[in-house]
C-alpha cells in the first residue's frame, strides 16, 4: 500500500460533529482488521457443557465428555498438537486500539443475515437431490440410521450426523445452483489512499474506482455501468484527451493458492467497456501507482509508474502498442504524473520531498530536480496542476500553492547546451494542513482542496481567492475534485465519500459503510462498521436513508421479525436496539467485555439471541413489539468464542459454531440447555442458516480448507442457495443443501480483500457482499435459472 502522505489527522480529516439535521450524512473511513490467529486446540472434537436458565447468585460449571453417539467405527479422537499458527488475510491489516489486542484468539466478527421466513422443507429439497441422484433402490452409499461422516479443518475431524430423510448419502449429485449473480450496484469510493481517481464523462457519468470495480454512475440518472476486468484492487485511473478511452492499473496480489496476481494496465472504452490494450503482466512490480495519457499529440502516449522500490517509470506508445522507454524514477513515494500539455516531451512527478522535470529525447528520458532554494522544502508535494500560461502549480503538505515557472538555464552551474529549467516564481498560502488535489478550471481558474480545514477554495487566474467552502468533518480531507461545470463539482473525500454539490447549495451524497442485516419484509439493509457510523440503506433507489454516529464500532446486526427494531452489536460488549423511524435507542444492555459477533432473534421475535467473544451465548426474551429486553438465560459449554448461530424453525432451540470449529445444539426452551447427543438434531430444521458448519453446507468448503478460509455464508428465504463469502476476495453461489465436499457453485469476483459478509434481500431477488479492506458493498441481482448472466470478467 502506499506510504502515508499527511500527519495523522489530517488523514482522520477532522472529528465526529453533530449530525445535520436538513441532510443525511454518511462517513466511509475504513478501518484496518486484525490478522486472524488460531492457536493448536488441545481438545477432542466433542466437549460438552451446561448451560443454565439466569437465576440470582446462580453459577455455571462445564463438563468435558466425549459424545456418546459417536460411531464406534470412527475411533478416537486425537488431539491437535500444532502451536500457534497466524493467518493473515490479503490485504487486511491489524485492527486498531492495540490496547485491545487479544493475544489468544482472532477477532474476526462477521454479522449475519436475518433469514427468518419459513421455507419449503428441507425434505423436500433432499428429496428432490436423492431422485435426480439415480435409483433410489442403489445399495451403493447407503446408510443406516444414525451413521455420520467426518470432515476435518486444520486437523481436527468435526462430525456430521446425516439426516434421517437420506439413505443414499453417496448418490446425492451436487450440481451448481441454475440461479447465478449479476452485479447490480457498487456502494464505495476508494479515496482513503488514491488521488486523482474521481472523472467526469461528456455522457453525463463520473468514473472512479472501489475495491477492483470501475464505477461509471450517472449522476442525473442515479444508474452505473461497470469494468470488471480487474483482477485485484484498481489502484489509479486516467482519462484520455477524447474523453472516451479510459486508463487503469491494479496493484498486485495473491490467489488462494498464492500464486502472485501480476499488475497491470488496462486501456479500455467507456462507451462499450470494451478492453482495447493490456499492459502487462510482468511488466510491472507490486502494482500500478500512477498513470497519465500525453496531450499534446492527442494522447499518442501512456506513462505508467510502478510501485516497485525504484518507482520504474515508462512510457508507451499507444498506436504502435510497444514500450517506449524507461527509466528508473526514485525511491521515495511517487503520487502523481503528468506530460505538459503543451508538449508531449515533457512530463513531471511528485512525490515525497520531490518534484522531477523529465524530458524525452531520442527514446531517453532525463530528468531535473524542482529547487526549493528559499522556500521551505516540504514533506510531501501532494499534487500538481498546469496553468493555462504553461506554469506548473504544486500543492504541498505546507498548506501551500507554488507556482513554478519557466527560466533561463544557469550555464555556469548546469554546463553548457543546458535547457531552460522550472524555478519557484511564488508561493501562495492556501490551506491549513496538506493541500490534497488541485483541479484547473477551463477558464484560467482553479481549485484546491485541503487536508486539515476540509476546506475547497476557488481561485481565479492568477491565484486570488474567490470562493470557499468546507466540507463536514465526518467526511474527512478532500481527497479529489471533478469539476461538472464551473460550478457543480464532485468531490472525493478521504473517508471513501464522493459528495456532489456547488459553492452555494452545499454536498449532499455519499456512500459507505462494515457490518450488515437486511430488513425481514422491505427492501433496505443495514450496515456497521468501525467508522462507528450505523447506516441505512435502500437496495432499490441506491441509497442512503439515514446515517447515525454511535460511540463504539458496531460489528454484527439483525432486525426484529416485525421490522421496526433493529439489534447493533458493538466491540465492547454491548449492545443497543434502535427504532428505524425516529432512530432512537429504545433498549440498551451490556454482556460481558468483549465484542459481540453475532444477534440474531428467533423467528417469532420472543427472543434474541447475542454470540460473544467471551465464548457465551446470551439470550434474551423480547417483548412490547422489540422494546423491551429481558434476560432469560445464558449458553455455557463453548470452548471458543462465538462465530455464528441460527435459531430452529420452532423457535426452541439453537445451533452454533466457534472459533475452534465446534458445532453445539441448545435446548432454549427447557433452559438454555446443552444437547450433549448432537445425533439428536440431525432432522431438526433450521429458520435460517449462516453456520459455516453443518451437514448441509459441508460442501463450501474446499479440501484442505483453513478454518477461517469462509467468513460468512447465507441460505437464501427459498431455501434453494447459499451464498459465501471467502478470504480470497470471491463470492460463491452453491446449490442448497449441498452436504458433499467439492460443491460445485458459481464464484464472482469484485471484491478487492476478504469478503466479511453475505446476505439475502427479503424476497431473495438480491444478494449483499460486504468486503473488509476494500471498504465496499456489492449489490448483486440473483438471475432465476436459465437465464444467462451478463457478468463481466
Amino acid at each position: 500500500m502506499e506510504e502515508e502522505d499527511e500527519e495523522p489527522e489530517e488523514d482522520e480529516g477532522g472529528g465526529r460533529g453533530e449530525q445535520e439535521k436538513e441532510l443525511s450524512w454518511a462517513s466511509s473511513v475504513e478501518e484496518p482488521i486484525q490478522p486472524t490467529t488460531v492457536r493448536g486446540l488441545q481438545r477432542e472434537d466433542l466437549l460438552d457443557g451446561s448451560c443454565s436458565p439466569e437465576e440470582p447468585g446462580s453459577t455455571s460449571a462445564s463438563f468435558k465428555s466425549s459424545d456418546q453417539n459417536l460411531s464406534s467405527r470412527s475411533g478416537p479422537l486425537s488431539p491437535i498438537q500444532e502451536g500457534e499458527k497466524a493467518l493473515v488475510r490479503r490485504n487486511s491489516e491489524k485492527l486498531g486500539n492495540p490496547e485491545r489486542q487479544r493475544k489468544r484468539l482472532d477477532k474476526k466478527a462477521a454479522s449475519s443475515a436475518n433469514l427468518l421466513t419459513r421455507s419449503p422443507s428441507l425434505e423436500n429439497r433432499a428429496k428432490e437431490l436423492i431422485a435426480s441422484a439415480g435409483s433410489p433402490g442403489s445399495r451403493r452409499g447407503t446408510y443406516s440410521q444414525g451413521q455420520s461422516i467426518k470432515m476435518f479443518i486444520r486437523g481436527r475431524p468435526i462430525t456430521m450426523y446425516i439426516p434421517s430423510n437420506i439413505q443414499n448419502y453417496d448418490e446425492l449429485k451436487m450440481e451448481p445452483p441454475s440461479e447465478r449473480l449479476e452485479l447490480d450496484w457498487v456502494y464505495g469510493y476508494r479515496g482513503r489512499d488514491g488521488r486523482a481517481n474521481l472523472y467526469f464523462l461528456p455522457t453525463g457519468e463520473a468514473v472512479y474506482f472501489i475495491a477492483c470495480v470501475i464505477v461509471l454512475y450517472h449522476i442525473n440518472n442515479r444508474t452505473q455501468r461497470h469494468y470488471r476486468k480487474h483482477t485485484d484492487c484498481v489502484r489509479c485511473l486516467t482519462l484520455h484527451p477524447d474523453k472516451v478511452r479510459v486508463a487503469s492499473g491494479q496493484t498486485a496480489g495473491v490467489d488462494k493458492d498464492g500464486k502472485a496476481v501480476q499488475p497491470c494496465v488496462y486501456i479500455w472504452d467507456s462507451t462499450t467497456l470494451v478492453t482495447l490494450w493490456e499492459i502487462g503482466p510482468g511488466t510491472f512490480q507490486r502494482g500500478v501507482g500512477s498513470v497519465a495519457f500525453s496531450f499534446a499529440d492527442a494522447g499518442s502516449f501512456l506513462c505508467v509508474i510502478d510501485d516497485s522500490n525504484d518507482h520504474m517509470l515508462s512510457l508507451w506508445d499507444c498506436t504502435k502498442r510497444t514500450k517506449h522507454a524507461e527509466i528508473k524514477s526514485t525511491n521515495e513515494a511517487v503520487f502523481a504524473v503528468e506530460f505538459n500539455p503543451r508538449d508531449s516531451a515533457n512530463i513531471i512527478t511528485c512525490g515525497k520531498s520531490h518534484v522531477y522535470f523529465w524530458t524525452l529525447s531520442g527514446g531517453q528520458l532525463t530528468k531535473k530536480q524542482g529547487i526549493f532554494g528559499k522556500y521551505k522544502k516540504p514533506k510531501f508535494i501532494q499534487c500538481f496542476v498546469f496553468s493555462l500560461t504553461g506554469d506548473v502549480l504544486t500543492g504541498d503538505s505546507e498548506g501551500n500553492i507554488l507556482t513554478w515557472g519557466k527560466s533561463a538555464a544557469d550555464i555556469k552551474t548546469l554546463g553548457k547546451g543546458a535547457k531552460e529549467t522550472y524555478q519557484i516564481m511564488r508561493q501562495t498560502r492556501a490551506h491549513e494542513g496538506s493541500v490534497f488535489t488541485l483541479c484547473a478550471l477551463q477558464g484560467g481558474g482553479l481549485l484546491s482542496g485541503g487536508g486539515k480545514d476540509r476546506k475547497i477554495i476557488r481561485w481565479s487566474a492568477d491565484l486570488a481567492p474567490e470562493r470557499e467552502c468546507e466540507i463536514p468533518e465526518q467526511f474527512g480531507a478532500v481527497r479529489t475534485i471533478a469539476a461538472v461545470d464551473e460550478e457543480e463539482l464532485l468531490v472525493g473525500t478521504t473517508r471513501n465519500a464522493i459528495l456532489r454539490g456547488t459553492f452555494s447549495d452545499g454536498f449532499g451524497h455519499v456512500d459507505e459503510m462494515w457490518g450488515l442485516a437486511t430488513h425481514p419484509s422491505q427492501n433496505i439493509f443495514l450496515t456497521c462498521g468501525h467508522d462507528r457510523q450505523v447506516c441505512l440503506w435502500n437496495t432499490e433507489e441506491h441509497k442512503l436513508d439515514w446515517c447515525i454516529t454511535l460511540e463504539e464500532y458496531g460489528l454484527c446486526a439483525d432486525f426484529c421479525p416485525n421490522g421496526s427494531v433493529v439489534s447493533v452489536g458493538l466491540s465492547t460488549g454491548r449492545w443497543m436496539v434502535l427504532d428505524l423511524l425516529t432512530r432512537e435507542v429504545v433498549s440498551e444492555s451490556t454482556d460481558g467485555n468483549e465484542q459481540l459477533s453475532v444477534m440474531r432473534y428467533s423467528p417469532d421475535g420472543s427472543f434474541l439471541a447475542v454470540g460473544s467473544h467471551d465464548n457465551f451465548i446470551y439470550i434474551y426474551s423480547v417483548t412490547e413489539s422489540g422494546r423491551r429486553y429481558t434476560r432469560f438465560g445464558k449458553c455455557n459449554g463453548h470452548s471458543s468464542f462465538i462465530t455464528h448461530l441460527d435459531w430452529s424453525k420452532d423457535g426452541k432451540y439453537i445451533m452454533s459454531n466457534s472459533g475452534d470449529y465446534e458445532i453445539l445444539y441448545w435446548d432454549i426452551a427447557a433452559g438454555c440447555k446443552l444437547l450433549r447427543n448432537r445425533f439428536e438434531s440431525k432432522d431438526r430444521e433450521w429458520a435460517s442458516y449462516t453456520c459455516v458448519l453443518g451437514f448441509h453446507v459441508m460442501g463450501v468448503w474446499l479440501e484442505g480448507s483453513d478454518g477461517t478460509d469462509i467468513n460468512a455464508l447465507c441460505r437464501s428465504h427459498n431455501e434453494k442457495m447459499v451464498a459465501v463469502a471467502d478470504d480470497f476476495c470471491k463470492v460463491h453461489l452453491f446449490q442448497y443443501p449441498c452436504p458433499k465436499l467439492k460443491a460445485p457453485s458459481h464464484k464472482y469476483e469484485g471484491h478487492g480483500s476478504h469478503v466479511t459478509n453475505v446476505c439475502f434481500t427479503h424476497s431473495d431477488s438480491h444478494l449483499l457482499s460486504i468486503g473488509g479492506k476494500d471498504t465496499c458493498i456489492l449489490q448483486w441481482k440473483v438471475i432465476g435459472g436459465g437465464v444467462a448472466c451478463t457478468r463481466k470478467t
